[in-house]
């Protein structure tokens, strides 16, 4: 009798830990932000992240509390010998949590390692042809996003990424921008929107711009968005990402309509910001 009830009250305990799991998690982040800012932290936000300038008061005091929760739970691996600094935690999260502005955000849930390389890296993929023969080919990337919980960049193109705010290519914008499309599944181009409805005019309205580009790179049209976009649905939303964060007025101008998709998605509107 007394092994049952002890057994039973282990069962409770156990159960009580996992179902407060989220409170405990939402209690500490709290205290994480109530922590002030590190001064180090600040410089290296002017200096490695310009961008960060031009953005509205009120956003930048949300992102400075997304970079501390961010660096406090997420885990950088340094590859190829590179060692990890604060100078990369904080570069490489500015970038990161601006597609988590203004909306209610898990942090990327699914992620818990960011592998970082000194430049570009190279890894082995299987290819399959239209026979169904496989092959192995070496690939040159910038970054990666993977499904089972890891984003892995190159510092050096972090870096030139954060460097030029205004070029329209960031690479930890892209990546992590996959990791948005990667919570509710695998990536597809369609990242969990507010409510079921939006996605009938989500994936219309990406579905013809999509098109459109796929159409532009066939004939070498030049285009605002990245050719790369056109290669499936996923990497179209990582591109058409990077340029409503860092060409919001031509993005506008150009595309009005797929704008205002991404504007309601990220709840953000950064024409204003430059």
């Amino acid at each position: 009798m007394i092994a049952i009830i002890i057994v039973s009250i282990i069962a409770t305990a156990a159960i009580g830990w996992i179902t407060s799991a989220s409170f405990r998690r939402e209690r500490h982040r709290q205290n994480v932000c109530l922590q002030a800012f590190p001064k180090s932290w600040r410089i290296i936000l002017r200096h490695r992240f310009p961008y960060f300038k031009s953005m509205p008061t009120d956003l930048q005091l949300q992102l400075k509390k997304h970079i501390q929760i961010f660096i406090d739970e997420k885990q950088f691996i340094g590859c190829d010998g590179l060692m990890i600094t604060d100078e990369m935690k904080v570069t490489v999260a500015a970038q990161a949590c601006l597609l988590l502005l203004n909306r209610k955000t898990d942090y990327y849930p699914n992620l818990k390692q960011i592998l970082i390389y000194p430049h570009a890296f190279i890894v082995e993929q299987q290819k399959v042809d239209f026979a169904g023969v496989t092959s192995q080919h070496r690939s040159v990337l910038l970054g990666e996003s993977w499904g089972n919980g890891k984003v892995i960049l190159s510092w050096q193109n972090t870096l030139n990424g954060a460097a030029d705010p205004y070029d329209g290519e960031n690479v930890v914008i892209h990546e992590f921008a996959h990791q948005l499309d990667q919570e509710n599944g695998p990536a597809n181009g369609a990242p969990a929107l507010r409510q079921i409805k939006d996605y009938a005019h989500w994936s219309s309205t990406l579905g013809k711009e999509f098109n459109q580009l796929q159409y532009c790179a066939s004939q070498q049209i030049p285009s605002l968005f990245n050719y790369y976009g056109a290669t499936n649905p996923a990497e179209f939303f990582a591109v058409i990402s990077e340029t409503f964060f860092e060409k919001p007025k031509q993005f506008f101008q150009q595309h009005p309509k797929l704008y205002n998709e991404l504007s309601q998605f990220y709840q953000l509107d950064p024409i204003h910001w430059h």
